[in-house]
């Protein structure tokens, strides 16, 4: 894997990669929080609450300053928190009328995993050179 990944970075540029793997992290982080918030306000009952939008944005907000700020460590982390997101996803597909909403979850935020690992790959060895 390290091999395919060193003549990956060889073959497009260490910095084409950088840029490729951040739009995808953006993307992908933007699509999860529309998600979440969605879900968050389908909990509600007949008296709105902000306690479930909060529980399921909270982990994703308070990683807002790494993504903008482009720190490699903090999307490494952002990484292993998406991964909650792929398990609820997982959940929400074994419940009758949520299998699309799941398996989307699911998705993008496995998409957002492997941007996330990308990025701080490509970041620490682009802050290297």
């Amino acid at each position: 894997m390290r091999q395919w990944l060193e003549e990956v970075e060889a073959r497009h540029g260490i910095d084409k990669l950088t840029l490729r793997s951040r739009q995808v992290v953006l993307a992908s982080f933007a699509t999860l929080l529309v998600l979440v918030i969605y879900r968050g306000f389908l909990l509600q009952d007949d008296d709105f609450n902000w306690r479930p939008v909060v529980a399921f944005v909270l982990p994703l907000v308070l990683f807002l300053p790494s993504i903008i700020g482009k720190r490699a460590r903090g999307h490494a982390w952002l990484a292993f928190v998406s991964l909650l997101y792929f398990t609820q996803g997982v959940m929400l597909v074994t419940l009758p009328g949520q299998g699309l909403r799941g398996v989307v979850e699911a998705v993008v935020a496995l998409v957002l995993f492997a941007g996330c690992m990308g990025y701080a790959r490509f970041r620490s060895r682009q802050l290297r050179q």
